[in-house]
């Protein structure tokens, strides 16, 4: 008798390589919480942009865009890992990882550097409210570069704290990267 003919179609693709764990067992890992404190950390530079009232829109816009595209973007990517939808999906996940994650940490150092300016940029400008008075007065120093804001002190604030998570997002994006690298090379 002869061989049954193979359908060429079952053959042509290859069965997916990914060597993380799948469902819950992917928490147990490094790469697994680095990806849940991206995601915390990404929403938190959200948030604190977007409550800045974003006054700088031309740098900020960058910064918005980047952490609400990457805060979704980690969150599909952790559901695939959890619900196991990753292994029925053909393709070489061990380099979408580190291709996604190296593109997250371009991105994310840009926006960390956006912010760093906008709150840099402040020049030592304050909006201060005299005593016994109902007006604010606009305190100038010296600027120190080409662009020049004007932040109150609670928009300062948050957009230290808004640079702070950036970087700390930004690492671990790197940390992901340099992660996945290895185990793309094994």
């Amino acid at each position: 008798m002869s061989e049954p003919a193979t359908n060429p179609a079952a053959t042509s693709f290859p069965a997916p390589t990914i060597s993380l764990p799948l469902g819950l067992e992917v928490l147990r890992t490094y790469s697994g919480v680095l990806v849940c404190l991206e995601i915390i950390f990404g929403a938190l530079v959200w948030i604190l942009v977007a409550s800045s009232n974003v006054p700088v829109p031309l740098l900020q816009g960058w910064v918005m865009f980047v952490s609400v595209t990457a805060f979704f973007l980690s969150s599909a990517y952790l559901t695939l890992l959890l619900t196991g939808l990753a292994d029925r999906i053909s393709t070489d996940w061990n380099f979408l990882d580190v291709f996604y994650h190296f593109m997250a940490l371009l991105f994310y150092f840009a926006a960390f550097v956006l912010e760093a300016a906008t709150t840099a940029a402040n020049g030592g400008a304050h909006i201060k409210q005299l005593n016994n008075s109902t007006e604010a007065v606009l305190c100038i120093t010296y600027p120190r570069g080409n662009i020049f804001t004007v932040l109150d002190d609670r928009q300062y604030s948050i957009n230290v704290a808004a640079t702070i998570f950036a970087f700390v997002v930004t690492l671990c994006y790197g940390c992901s990267m340099v992660m996945g690298f290895k185990r793309w090379r094994m």
